[in-house]
């Protein structure tokens, strides 16, 4: 299992052209501790019936991916060439950007209905340690009431916690406290909910 950003960027180096990181970081999380995955028998191999979780491919811009975003927030004009620039950078910046997608593989449905983006911030605070940010959680909205925000969430604070991060931070609206409380961040501030891993 892999334990640290270090060993995470190694296996990056092997990382297919079109996707922007290694699968491989999804398939060694350990999501044992995690409630939801337990409770309902799912795994980051399984995150649900015909439906596969991977990391964000080249490819993704002519799958949904900024269709998928839109319904969370603006995303402005995207042209493929631009859309791949910023896939391109984020790729480089090995060890920083984990976003995830959730496919349905079904057979008529193909399409990406769920994403969500762990950014790992490196700090000289905390022995050098690092922090995790878990953003743009977005779920299709036929999709709804499927779990697959806390498919997400859960396997991102677990995958944060494996790179070594010190805590994982989110920020929400109110009315989304208490989803993410579920599953063990609590409210440091008004708007700002964190999970400690240690001080």
């Amino acid at each position: 299992v892999k334990t640290n950003i270090q060993s995470a960027m190694s296996e990056m180096e092997a990382t297919p052209d079109n996707a922007l990181f290694n699968p491989s970081i999804l398939a060694n999380v350990d999501c044992s501790h995690c409630s939801f995955f337990v409770k309902n028998g799912l795994s980051p191999k399984n995150p649900g019936d015909g439906l596969v979780l991977r990391p964000l491919q080249k490819a993704d811009y002519s799958g949904g991916f900024i269709t998928l975003l839109s319904q969370l927030t603006q995303v402005g004009e995207y042209t493929r060439e631009k859309f791949e620039r910023q896939f391109d950078a984020m790729k480089q910046a090995q060890g920083v950007y984990f976003i995830v997608v959730i496919e349905d593989t079904r057979a008529g449905r193909e399409k990406l209905v769920a994403t969500a983006t762990l950014v790992v911030e490196r700090k000289f605070i905390h022995g050098a340690a690092s922090r995790g940010r878990i953003e743009d959680v977005v779920v299709l909205g036929e999709y709804r009431g499927l779990y697959l925000g806390s498919v997400l969430v859960e396997l991102l604070t677990a995958l944060s916690k494996q790179l070594g991060c010190y805590k994982t931070t989110l920020d929400c609206k109110a009315d989304k406290i208490q989803f993410y409380e579920k599953y063990g961040f609590t409210r440091e501030s008004q708007a700002l909910m964190v999970q400690r891993f240690f001080d």
